[in-house]
């Protein structure tokens, strides 16, 4: 990989996507430069080189190989990537984008950014007006990005999506389109190599694409991470909670790497009431496979619109007797009055904390005594870099190794004492499954 300037590896962030790529870029700027700090030091090492000489060396090299006379910076020290593509968008009063791209990317391997799922007001224009957008606006933003790059002569693209949208009408049930592979139709027919995402809600998307390849992200390490944060998992008897029959696998892999008990909650539904809000739902009965009495009750989803059927939840396992009940969430939307709703049931004691993810950028839940933001930046960063100088993958999307080296981490020290006895092939982690390494 390339340790300094100049890279092929570009960013181009939609304006709903701006505040994600710049945690992102923060994330591999940090990792270029500290694989930059090893590469030095080894190769010192190995070819008894002055540190600075081969710093000189490295940046000659690279200024032999640029297009340009040469790169800007000084020869004597580390000169770090710029990923950030300068880009314009225009949005004019009847509704329609415009993407204008004032850097060339011709031959570059570019990643372009987008949360649909931001509903702040964002600055456009050059910052001449703010606007709140919807899912559709982000997503029709998005394709004029994908065609300005195209039409620039990039080399590869790659959609880094972390809400796929309109991930939940994946399946048909009557005389219904399926828009989510709608989508995935476009994309692919716009020449897109690879989309990036978290938590997809339905593995069936895959199946949409004939060539595009869809990277699908967990954020289940980061989440466990909180969790041990405000939960003791060595001495506080937790069990976990399925919140409904379709997060059942979801939540199984969490019983599994906590090795804690799970439970199931089982909702009677009347579909032929249309869910409005989260007071509001077609949800009938509520009944508990399983025992959450005197109990921390943990449930797992992967994402929150209104809440209702997670607040219904949450109450519900509080009059059954759970001591506390903590909810994770991948995708954290929070629409219409959700987070009032949420304020409320916090001040009734019905729930301790909800555990989500920045995915979602959404400013008023980080004002919230109740919520707990994870970050998953350097995750996403992880695998821009991987696909870019083409590596494997395999330990990021399956974190299982990490996760079971973070509860060993977090066992009593007599239980870690017991450990050392045990033969070394088993307690060897590799220290690169760490996705924010």
């Amino acid at each position: 990989m390339p340790y300094s300037e100049p890279t092929n590896l570009a960013v181009v962030a939609c304006p709903g996507g701006e505040s994600f790529a710049n945690e992102v870029i923060t994330h591999l700027r940090h990792m270029y430069k500290h694989r930059f700090s090893l590469k030095n030091d080894v190769i010192s090492k190995r070819y008894s080189m002055d540190k600075g000489e081969l710093v000189q060396q490295i940046n000659l090299d690279n200024d032999l190989h640029t297009s340009d006379l040469c790169i800007r910076g000084q020869i004597d020290k580390y000169r770090p990537p710029v990923f950030k593509v300068n880009t314009r968008f225009t949005y004019f009063a009847n509704g329609e984008f415009k993407c204008e791209l004032n850097e060339c990317v011709r031959g570059k391997d570019v990643f372009i950014f987008q949360d649909v799922e931001n509903h702040e007001a964002i600055p456009l224009n050059d910052g001449k007006n703010l606007q709140k957008l919807s899912v559709n606006d982000h997503v029709m933003s998005l394709l004029v990005a994908i065609d300005a790059v195209r039409q620039a002569g990039a080399r590869q693209i790659t959609l880094v999506v972390p809400v796929y949208p309109y991930s939940r009408q994946h399946k048909k049930k009557g005389r219904e389109g399926l828009t989510a592979a709608l989508l995935g139709h476009i994309y692919e027919s716009m020449e897109v190599r690879r989309i990036i995402t978290l938590d997809l809600h339905s593995r069936e998307i895959v199946n949409a694409f004939s060539h595009t390849h869809l990277e699908n992200l967990h954020a289940s390490y980061q989440i466990i991470r909180e969790l041990a944060k405000v939960v003791d998992l060595t001495k506080e008897d937790l069990v976990v909670v399925s919140p409904d029959t379709g997060a059942i696998d979801r939540n199984k892999f969490y019983a599994t790497g906590l090795k804690k008990p799970l439970a199931m909650i089982y909702k009677e539904r009347d579909y032929s009431i249309v869910t409005q809000d989260a007071k509001n739902t077609n949800i009938k009965s509520i009944k508990l496979l399983g025992d959450v009495k005197g109990k921390v009750a943990f449930l797992a989803d992967d994402m929150l619109g209104t809440g209702g059927t997670l607040l219904k939840a949450m109450g519900f396992l509080h009059e059954q007797g759970a001591t506390k009940v903590i909810a994770a969430i991948s995708l954290p939307f929070f629409t219409g009055n959700a987070i009032q709703l949420f304020d409320e049931a916090y001040q009734k004691g019905l729930f301790y904390r909800i555990i989500g993810t920045n995915a979602v950028y959404h400013e008023d839940l980080l004002n919230r005594e109740w919520y707990i933001s994870t970050n998953v930046s350097g995750l996403f960063a992880n695998v821009i870099t991987r696909l870019h100088h083409e590596q494997s993958l395999g330990d990021l999307l399956d974190n299982r190794s990490i996760i079971d080296k973070l509860i060993k981490a977090s066992r009593p020290a007599e239980t870690k004492d017991a450990q050392v006895q045990d033969p070394p092939a088993k307690n060897k982690v590799q220290n690169n499954c760490d996705p924010i390494a």
